[in-house]
């Protein structure tokens, strides 16, 4: 069975963070290379695209989830017509909890030396706030349950 060069690999978010991820810092544009000679002549700095003429662009993430210091923190790329917002941060906390979508994975080999091993790149096309639980029975909060019992000062 073979599998086509540079396929990627759909893989749900909850898989590949059970923890959750964090966003650190703000999304930025990915650029392509642009050589002193291209600097000095002023030419202008072009956008990177994927295959399909999507705009890369480019976050930090924690991944409470990681069982090695050096994996905690990730890059992830976004291929999107347009530049991914993040959602509000929450008040008192210094990472922004988010969730991706359409979360994707390309095996690349990675060698120094002697020492080879596989790495992953992951790329999303776009992340949204995470859902927070709601409280109480039947989905409802408790302040809106009308089953709850009423207090006697009432």
């Amino acid at each position: 069975m073979a599998v086509p060069k540079g396929y990627r690999f759909e893989i749900p978010f909850d898989v590949m963070f059970p923890n959750g991820l964090f966003l650190i810092g703000e999304i930025q544009p990915l650029t392509e290379y642009q050589s002193q000679e291209d600097r000095a002549r002023n030419r202008p700095v072009r956008p990177r695209t994927d295959e399909d003429g999507l705009l890369l662009f480019k976050g930090m993430f924690a991944d409470p989830s990681a069982e090695k210091d050096r994996d905690k923190s990730v890059s992830i790329e976004f291929a999107a017509k347009v530049q991914p917002v993040p959602p509000a941060s929450v008040p008192g906390v210094p990472f922004t909890p988010v969730v991706l979508e359409g979360l994707t994975v390309q095996p690349r080999a990675e060698a120094t030396g002697q020492a080879k091993w596989v790495i992953w790149s992951i790329r999303a096309t776009g992340m949204r706030a995470v859902e927070t639980p709601a409280t109480g029975r039947g989905g409802k909060s408790n302040a809106a349950n009308t089953d709850a019992p009423k207090s006697a000062a009432a």
